[in-house]
């Protein structure tokens, strides 16, 4: 038995529509094996995919196939992370909470107020 790869994440609940996870695919954020894939490449039990979504990255195994999606309990025996990947972004995770990175922070112009903190502090 095989599920398109697409169907797969989006049962697996990498992503929260098939669309997003077909986009994911096609941009190269998705690799089986090391390789580009398309979203209509069939996966088999056993398969290892590298997903990559933002700035977490997961290496798992495919265990189970599904092409509907179900709970998240359900989701979760869909796969088997790999242990360094979980610890890598167990790290990452950490990481962010006590380090944020400022220029996540900012979106858009500055506001009048920090404009002019801006120019005071270039005046000195």
């Amino acid at each position: 038995m095989t599920a398109r790869v697409d169907k797969w994440l989006w049962a697996a609940r990498f992503f929260r529509t098939r669309s997003a996870a077909q986009q994911a695919v096609e941009g190269g954020k998705v690799k089986l094996g090391g390789e580009r894939i398309k979203p209509a490449k069939e996966v088999r039990i056993g398969d290892e995919l590298a997903i990559r979504i933002g700035a977490y990255s997961w290496t798992v195994r495919v265990a189970q196939l599904s092409d509907k999606r179900g709970s998240a309990t359900v989701a979760r025996t869909l796969y088997a992370e790999n242990e360094t990947s979980r610890a890598q972004r167990e790290e990452q995770i950490a990481l962010r909470k006590f380090a944020a990175e400022p220029a996540q922070e900012r979106h858009g112009r500055p506001t009048k107020h920090e404009r002019r903190q801006l120019e005071r502090w270039r005046d000195e």
